[in-house]
C-alpha cells in the first residue's frame, strides 16, 4: 500500500504522570495493529521533557500540528488526561475529526466531555483498530 494514500492517524492519550512505560507500550500496539495500514503519528517520537517551562509551549504545539495533520484520531482514555481531553475537543469541535477511543471505563463513569466528542467508544485498543481497519482502510 502506498503511504501517501494511506490514512494518517494521531495516538492521542495521557503521557505526562504516566506509569513507567505505559504511554509508550500502548502505542506500540497500536502501531503493530494499524501500522501496516495507516500511517500512524506517535506524540512519544518526540524527545521533549515534561514540565521544563522552555519546552512546553513546543509539545503543545506539536501535539496540535499533529492533529490537524491527522485524517482521525485514536485516543487511549484510561484516565483523565488534560492534554488528552483539550486534544479530543480540538479535533472534534475546532476540526471536525472522527475520534475512536478506547477506555476500560463504563458509560456511566466516563466525563461527558469525552462521550461528547469522541465519535466512538471500544472497551480496548483491539476492538478500535478492529473498527478503524473495518470503516477506514482503504479497500
Amino acid at each position: 500500500m502506498n503511504r501517501k494514500t494511506m490514512k494518517t492517524i494521531y495516538l492521542s492519550g495521557p503521557i505526562m504522570d504516566e506509569i513507567s512505560g505505559q504511554a509508550r507500550e500502548w502505542r506500540e500496539t497500536a502501531k503493530a495493529l494499524l501500522g501496516k495500514q495507516f500511517n500512524l503519528l506517535d506524540p512519544m517520537r518526540r524527545k521533549f521533557v515534561d514540565r521544563q517551562v522552555d519546552s512546553a509551549n513546543e509539545i503543545v504545539e506539536f501535539d496540535l500540528q499533529d492533529v490537524r495533520d491527522a485524517d482521525l484520531i485514536l485516543v487511549n482514555y484510561n484516565k483523565p488526561s488534560i492534554g488528552t481531553s483539550m486534544e479530543v475537543f480540538y479535533a472534534a469541535h475546532d476540526l471536525g475529526k472522527f475520534i475512536v477511543a478506547f477506555s476500560p471505563f463504563e458509560f456511566q463513569d466516563c466525563s461527558p466531555w469525552m462521550v461528547r466528542y469522541c465519535t466512538r467508544i471500544l472497551p480496548d485498543l483491539e476492538q478500535a483498530a478492529e473498527y478503524i481497519r473495518t470503516h477506514f482502510l482503504e479497500r
